[in-house]
């Protein structure tokens, strides 16, 4: 079991570390501008400074998962900024990634939060270090916290002028 728990940290954790990363401009990514600008298209301004702490928050996030550290703390990170991401770019597009939908954010979320509860394994920071913190309650405060952090985050977004309002100035 503690193989399995880690390759599922190791799999998702390094996969929201990349992909934060981009925003950073590293792995190919388009970096802080880029993002920031498209951030700011979400309604979400200023868009660097959101696109900083998306940012921040899958790499920090995403890492401390893969090495199992403060787990719950990195489960209810993973789980706040793929609610965030689904909400804000993908539900509208359906469920089906193929389609631009919130399959692969609701993968990563919800596999992120899934080991706050089973906790990250013998083969962990965590383990490692004496911290014995899973089970429901911290599976049930990850969850939580991710919900108020990514429903703070996306009460902050103002709706985005449409494309006809924008090209009527």
């Amino acid at each position: 079991m503690d193989i399995g728990l880690l390759l599922l940290r190791l799999t998702i954790g390094l996969t929201l570390a990349a992909h934060g990363a981009q925003k950073f401009g590293w792995f190919g990514g388009p970096g802080l501008d880029v993002i920031g600008q498209f951030f700011e298209a979400l309604g979400f301004s200023p868009g660097r400074r959101h696109a900083l702490l998306a940012g921040l928050v899958e790499t920090v996030g995403g890492l401390f998962l893969a090495l199992g550290f403060l787990t719950p703390a990195a489960a209810a990170l993973t789980f706040s900024v793929m609610l965030v991401a689904a909400v804000s770019v993908h539900v509208k597009k359906g469920f089906f990634v193929a389609s631009g939908g919130f399959e692969y954010n609701l993968v990563l979320g919800v596999a992120g939060l899934t080991v706050a509860f089973t906790g990250p394994g013998a083969l962990s920071l965590d383990a490692l270090l004496g911290f014995s913190l899973s089970g429901e309650f911290w599976g049930a405060a990850a969850f939580a916290v991710g919900l108020v952090g990514g429903a703070t985050q996306l009460a902050q977004r103002r709706q985005a002028p449409s494309l006809q309002t924008a090209t009527a100035k």
